[in-house]
Protein backbone atom coordinates (compact mmCIF):
# COMPACT_ATOMS: atom_id res chain seq x y z
CA UNK A 1 0.00 0.00 0.00
CA UNK A 2 1.16 3.49 -0.86
CA UNK A 3 -0.11 6.38 1.24
CA UNK A 4 0.26 9.87 -0.21
CA UNK A 5 0.06 12.75 2.26
CA UNK A 6 0.04 16.28 0.95
CA UNK A 7 -1.17 19.70 2.00
CA UNK A 8 0.02 23.22 2.55
CA UNK A 9 3.11 23.97 4.59
CA UNK A 10 2.70 23.56 8.36
CA UNK A 11 -0.34 21.26 8.15
CA UNK A 12 1.46 18.32 9.80
CA UNK A 13 2.28 16.11 6.83
CA UNK A 14 5.60 14.92 8.24
CA UNK A 15 4.20 14.48 11.76
CA UNK A 16 1.35 12.34 10.38
CA UNK A 17 3.80 10.26 8.32
CA UNK A 18 5.89 9.71 11.46
CA UNK A 19 2.80 8.57 13.42
CA UNK A 20 1.87 6.16 10.62
CA UNK A 21 5.42 4.80 10.61
CA UNK A 22 5.25 4.19 14.35
CA UNK A 23 1.80 2.55 14.21
CA UNK A 24 2.00 0.51 10.99
CA UNK A 25 5.77 0.23 10.47
CA UNK A 26 5.42 1.58 6.91
CA UNK A 27 8.52 3.54 5.98
CA UNK A 28 8.00 7.08 4.80
CA UNK A 29 9.72 9.20 2.23
CA UNK A 30 9.76 12.98 2.50
CA UNK A 31 9.81 14.65 -0.90
CA UNK A 32 11.58 17.56 0.83
CA UNK A 33 14.63 15.30 1.29
CA UNK A 34 14.75 14.57 -2.43
CA UNK A 35 14.30 18.29 -3.18
CA UNK A 36 17.13 19.37 -0.89
CA UNK A 37 19.41 16.56 -2.08
CA UNK A 38 19.01 17.66 -5.68
CA UNK A 39 19.41 21.35 -4.83
CA UNK A 40 22.43 20.91 -2.53
CA UNK A 41 24.17 18.53 -4.93
CA UNK A 42 23.86 21.03 -7.76
CA UNK A 43 21.72 18.69 -9.85
CA UNK A 44 19.19 21.49 -10.32
CA UNK A 45 19.30 25.27 -10.33
CA UNK A 46 15.86 25.41 -8.69
CA UNK A 47 15.61 26.82 -5.17
CA UNK A 48 13.35 25.88 -2.24
CA UNK A 49 11.14 28.84 -3.21
CA UNK A 50 10.33 27.46 -6.69
CA UNK A 51 7.29 25.45 -5.58
CA UNK A 52 5.47 25.07 -8.92
CA UNK A 53 8.65 24.30 -10.81
CA UNK A 54 9.74 21.86 -8.11
CA UNK A 55 6.47 19.95 -8.38
CA UNK A 56 6.98 19.55 -12.14
CA UNK A 57 10.63 18.55 -11.59
CA UNK A 58 10.17 16.17 -8.64
CA UNK A 59 6.85 14.48 -9.36
CA UNK A 60 8.01 12.35 -12.34
CA UNK A 61 10.77 10.91 -10.13
CA UNK A 62 8.47 10.33 -7.16
CA UNK A 63 5.80 8.83 -9.42
CA UNK A 64 8.22 6.19 -10.72
CA UNK A 65 9.40 5.45 -7.17
CA UNK A 66 5.77 4.80 -6.22
CA UNK A 67 5.28 2.48 -9.20
CA UNK A 68 8.43 0.57 -8.27
CA UNK A 69 7.27 0.15 -4.66
CA UNK A 70 3.88 -1.16 -5.84
CA UNK A 71 5.51 -3.56 -8.32
CA UNK A 72 7.68 -4.87 -5.49
CA UNK A 73 4.65 -5.17 -3.17
CA UNK A 74 6.21 -2.75 -0.70
CA UNK A 75 4.39 -0.36 1.61
CA UNK A 76 5.46 3.26 1.53
CA UNK A 77 4.23 6.59 2.83
CA UNK A 78 5.14 9.54 0.59
CA UNK A 79 4.67 12.98 2.09
CA UNK A 80 5.20 16.46 0.79
CA UNK A 81 3.60 19.44 -0.86
CA UNK A 82 5.03 18.50 -4.28
CA UNK A 83 2.25 16.07 -5.21
CA UNK A 84 0.22 17.59 -8.05
CA UNK A 85 -3.56 17.79 -7.74
CA UNK A 86 -3.93 15.72 -10.92
CA UNK A 87 -1.57 13.03 -9.58
CA UNK A 88 -3.89 10.12 -10.40
CA UNK A 89 -3.56 10.65 -14.17
CA UNK A 90 -0.01 9.29 -13.95
CA UNK A 91 -1.11 5.83 -12.79
CA UNK A 92 -2.99 2.98 -14.43
CA UNK A 93 -5.85 1.36 -12.50
CA UNK A 94 -3.60 -1.46 -11.23
CA UNK A 95 -1.44 1.13 -9.49
CA UNK A 96 -4.34 3.30 -8.29
CA UNK A 97 -5.82 0.31 -6.47
CA UNK A 98 -2.73 0.38 -4.24
CA UNK A 99 -2.64 4.12 -3.48
CA UNK A 100 -4.46 6.07 -0.76
CA UNK A 101 -4.33 9.88 -1.01
CA UNK A 102 -4.87 12.36 1.81
CA UNK A 103 -4.59 16.13 1.69
CA UNK A 104 -4.33 17.92 5.05
CA UNK A 105 -6.08 21.28 5.11
CA UNK A 106 -6.59 23.67 7.99
CA UNK A 107 -9.78 25.71 8.00
CA UNK A 108 -9.67 29.49 8.21
CA UNK A 109 -11.26 29.25 11.67
CA UNK A 110 -8.65 26.76 12.87
CA UNK A 111 -5.76 28.87 11.57
CA UNK A 112 -7.03 32.07 13.14
CA UNK A 113 -7.71 30.36 16.48
CA UNK A 114 -4.50 28.33 16.60
CA UNK A 115 -1.88 30.26 14.67
CA UNK A 116 0.52 30.39 17.63
CA UNK A 117 0.25 26.60 17.97
CA UNK A 118 0.93 26.18 14.26
CA UNK A 119 4.15 28.15 14.66
CA UNK A 120 5.02 26.39 17.92
CA UNK A 121 4.77 22.91 16.35
CA UNK A 122 6.53 23.83 13.09
CA UNK A 123 9.70 21.99 14.14
CA UNK A 124 8.11 18.99 15.88
CA UNK A 125 9.68 16.54 13.37
CA UNK A 126 12.05 18.56 11.22
CA UNK A 127 14.22 21.54 12.03
CA UNK A 128 13.08 24.47 9.91
CA UNK A 129 16.10 26.70 9.49
CA UNK A 130 14.11 29.57 7.99
CA UNK A 131 10.44 29.84 8.88
CA UNK A 132 9.91 33.55 8.21
CA UNK A 133 7.36 32.79 5.48
CA UNK A 134 5.05 31.27 8.10
CA UNK A 135 2.78 34.26 8.55
CA UNK A 136 -0.92 34.24 9.28
CA UNK A 137 -1.70 35.57 5.79
CA UNK A 138 0.52 32.98 4.05
CA UNK A 139 -0.92 30.07 6.02
CA UNK A 140 -4.48 31.24 5.30
CA UNK A 141 -3.72 31.70 1.61
CA UNK A 142 -1.94 28.36 1.21
CA UNK A 143 -4.70 26.38 2.91
CA UNK A 144 -7.43 28.15 0.92
CA UNK A 145 -5.53 27.27 -2.26
CA UNK A 146 -5.28 23.58 -1.29
CA UNK A 147 -8.97 23.48 -0.32
CA UNK A 148 -10.05 25.05 -3.62
CA UNK A 149 -8.00 22.62 -5.71
CA UNK A 150 -8.95 19.59 -3.61
CA UNK A 151 -12.60 20.41 -4.34
CA UNK A 152 -11.88 21.11 -8.01
CA UNK A 153 -10.13 17.75 -8.47
CA UNK A 154 -12.55 15.86 -6.17
CA UNK A 155 -9.69 14.73 -3.92
CA UNK A 156 -9.82 13.15 -0.50
CA UNK A 157 -8.92 15.72 2.14
CA UNK A 158 -8.89 15.94 5.90
CA UNK A 159 -10.19 19.28 7.15
CA UNK A 160 -8.63 20.36 10.42
CA UNK A 161 -11.31 22.63 11.83
CA UNK A 162 -11.88 22.57 15.61
CA UNK A 163 -8.89 20.72 17.00
CA UNK A 164 -5.86 19.06 15.49
CA UNK A 165 -6.76 15.43 15.88
CA UNK A 166 -6.25 13.05 12.99
CA UNK A 167 -7.34 9.47 13.55
CA UNK A 168 -4.94 6.91 12.13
Amino acid sequence: MIILITGASHTGKTALAQKLLEKYKYPYFSIDHLKMGLIRSGNTTLTPMDDDKLTKYLWPIVCEMIKTAIENKQNLIVEGCYIPFDWAKDFDEEYLANIKYYCLIMSEKYIKNHFEDIKKYACVIENRLDDESCTLDNVLEDNAFFLKLAHKHNLNFILIDDSYKIEI
